[in-house]
């Protein structure tokens, strides 16, 4: 989707993945979720279990990075 309104979103590949988990020692249970059917999402070939890096810009730090795993919708 290419809209001012929506941010960008991005599949992380195994490998990002991995190293981002282990970066803030978490597990992919504990990271917030995001449906499958999700809009954003639509044009993306996304499996459940992914994790998307989700960007957006923000008035206050310039940019801001959002991360969510993808579930079933």
């Amino acid at each position: 989707m290419r809209h001012r309104l929506v941010p960008r979103h991005e599949v992380l590949s195994k490998e990002e993945a991995e190293k981002l988990l282990k970066f803030y020692n978490v597990t992919k249970n504990e990271i917030p979720r995001i449906k499958k059917t999700d809009p954003a999402l639509k044009d993306m070939d996304v499996k459940v279990g992914d994790i998307i890096k989700i960007t957006r810009e923000s008035p206050t730090s310039g940019v801001a990075i959002y991360y969510r795993v993808v579930i079933e919708g």
